[in-house]
């Protein structure tokens, strides 16, 4: 099954669907590099970074063939411990170079934001990191960044669900060409058995996750669904091969309380 890629604002193209790992260890990324994943996101703060490095190694995949990405957490913030937090999870991945480098969270100081800022565009700068980003940032955070810094963050994670879709923020990513991805895509299955959602889902006789992550694609959104059940990691990947109407999507959007645009 082939996963669309998103081309991010520096030329690096990234799988749209990827596997989130909070609280999975090594046998759920090997599951999901089995059943075809090839975007692995983990942290420092989900302490499995070497849990995602024992199954990239036991995968028998090509380094070139897995888009892995992971975060300095909150007490790393700043130039010098952001740079020690990245060479310690690189350490721990097994990695020459990551593929994509977050700043987990905000600091509540802008100047400290900008400070971890340069951090991560001095890795990026030594080819130690393909692309950078942030996560949780909220576009008055990310203006910070813009008006200061020289790179433009490539990615902003954030959670966004047909409940939450975060338009004021897609549409700030989008004027500033910032790519949006969504953790908690499934509001922790919170949305799983909304009427609508349901109702969609059978008339595509699709599962009602499917149908969610299918309205995170369509919409241009790089999501990263989790679990360590085997058939819910194989049911979250087979989202490539049906399309939602018009329709399906505008009734999905409603969930939202708004149009999407």
């Amino acid at each position: 099954m082939t996963i669309p890629v998103v081309t991010l604002n520096n030329g690096v193209t990234m799988p749209q669907l990827g596997f989130g790992t909070w609280r999975v260890g090594r046998d759920a990324v090997a599951e999901a590099l089995r059943t075809g994943y090839r975007c692995i996101d983990t942290a420092e703060m989900y302490r499995n970074e070497t849990d995602v490095a024992a199954a990239l190694a036991g995968s028998g995949l090509e380094r070139a063939e897995v888009f892995v990405t992971t975060k300095v957490w909150n007490d790393h913030h700043g130039h010098r411990a952001t740079l020690e937090a990245f060479h310690a999870s690189r350490r721990r991945l097994g990695l020459d170079v990551v593929d994509l480098y977050l700043v987990h969270w905000p600091s509540a100081s802008d100047s400290v934001n900008v400070d971890t800022w340069r951090a991560l565009e001095s890795l990026h700068a030594d080819g130690l990191v393909r692309a950078i980003g942030v996560s949780n940032f909220s576009p008055a955070q990310l203006d910070v960044l813009l008006d200061a810094c020289d790179v433009v963050p490539a990615v902003n994670q954030i959670e966004l669900h047909p409940a939450r879709p975060r338009l004021e923020e897609r549409a700030y990513h989008e004027r500033h060409g910032i790519a949006t991805q969504a953790w908690a895509p499934l509001a922790r299955a919170a949305v799983l058995t909304h009427p609508v959602v349901t109702a969609v889902a059978a008339a595509h006789g699709r599962t009602p996750a499917q149908v969610v992550l299918r309205w995170h694609l369509q919409h241009g959104v790089i999501a990263i669904p989790r679990s360590a059940s085997p058939e819910r990691i194989r049911e979250n990947f087979a989202v490539a091969d049906f399309s939602l109407t018009p329709q399906d999507m505008a009734a999905l959007d409603s969930l939202g309380g708004r149009t999407a645009p």
